[in-house]
């Protein structure tokens, strides 16, 4: 494959994927702002946003970092210096990470759909659990003698 056929595709891909997320937070926020006259964006979107901007913050510093470290190897080899080849370079180190946690994610969400564990907040067993201690009091109540008053009072 041509490099110019690489690179296009990186950077496709980088800002394909970028934009995507961005546009659809930005889609999200103005759709609820339409809907409901939303005034408070930030308290309402405040961590879609601060997770946005720490990802651009955290983005722009890996790109300062992996530029230091392309130009120090080039350099150190007498080679030139390609922004193509940098572009490349951080492309195949951003897309390696992003795979990994978008593969952590996807394991997460799709076990945790199929399997689950017991006693979480999240798990059935605890609202049948809550049900069946309600009944048993209920039950002893009404032995008791207290449930019957109880309805009756109400």
């Amino acid at each position: 494959m041509s490099d110019a056929v690489v690179i296009t595709f990186t950077v496709v891909v980088l800002v394909g994927i970028t934009g995507y997320l961005f546009y659809t937070m930005i889609s999200s926020i103005l759709a609820e702002k339409r809907q409901s006259r939303l005034r408070k964006v930030w308290k309402n979107f405040g961590l879609s946003i601060a997770f946005a901007v720490l990802f651009l913050v955290s983005w722009g510093a890996h790109a300062l970092a992996e530029w230091s470290t392309y130009r120090h190897e080039q350099l150190a080899h007498g080679e030139p210096i390609k922004v193509s080849e940098y572009v490349v370079e951080f492309g195949q180190s951003t897309l390696e990470n992003w795979q990994s946690e978008f593969l952590q994610l996807f394991s997460f969400v799709v076990l945790s759909a199929i399997m689950i564990h017991r006693g979480s907040a999240e798990s059935r067993d605890s609202e049948d659990r809550i049900e069946s201690k309600i009944d048993e009091i209920s039950k002893r109540l009404d032995a008791a003698g207290i449930g019957d008053k109880a309805s009756a009072k109400s």
